[in-house]
């Protein structure tokens, strides 16, 4: 099964700066995304490209919901229509004339997926968020303490485990430091304290 979109256009640029307010996006998010470990996974996205649009890129709010946005709804689809992944929520966002920055940044998540290089900064950096998040999530279900004292180094160890979450392309993370321009064992020092404060959203 391909999950190829067959191209590289999203959107409409007549849309540029049109966005769905938090409360339409939770809605979206809340009635499309029905399983919790993957609801987390997508919030925890979402507060890492917000932070880095605050931190790095010196965004406003606007700019910041803008990141936020493409990175809570990136796996919008993947719940309930797998098939259709990507596909779906950029047809969905398109209805809705959203931006086409966001919109294109959702669909170059995944590149070897979806066949959309990732171009801006926001599409890098979601293409970098994505997996290696996942992976030090999962690093912190197996420490007793969670997240707390967790480091780079014992992050690093369980990338080079192959077994440990294996589902994780580790390819796909060096390839997305490589694009970003940052550093592997920096983009983790930024991952590991800003992930730890997500809980939920509601």
């Amino acid at each position: 099964m391909s999950l190829h979109l067959g191209r590289n256009e999203f959107g409409d640029p007549a849309n540029k700066g049109n966005v769905l307010t938090r409360d339409e996006a939770l809605q979206l998010f809340h009635s499309w995304v029905l399983n919790p470990k993957l609801q987390v996974h997508m919030q925890q996205v979402g507060h890492l490209m917000k932070c880095w649009a605050a931190e790095k890129e010196n965004l406003d709010e606007t700019g910041q919901w803008k990141w936020e946005m493409a990175g809570l709804l990136h796996d919008a689809d993947w719940d309930q229509w797998p098939d259709l992944h990507c596909k779906k929520i950029i047809e969905e966002l398109e209805q809705r004339n959203i931006d086409p920055e966001i919109i294109r940044a959702i669909a170059s998540h995944g590149h070897l997926h979806f066949g959309v290089e990732p171009v801006s900064q926001m599409d890098k950096m979601l293409y970098a968020f994505d997996e290696l998040s996942g992976l030090i999530h999962a690093y912190s279900l197996m420490r007793p303490g969670g997240y707390e004292g967790m480091d780079v180094k014992g992050v690093k160890k369980r990338l080079k485990e192959k077994s440990f979450a294996a589902n994780v392309s580790r390819d796909d993370i060096q390839d997305a430091c490589e694009r970003a321009g940052i550093a592997l064992d920096d983009l983790i020092a930024f991952i590991i304290p800003r992930q730890a404060t997500v809980i939920s959203v509601s």
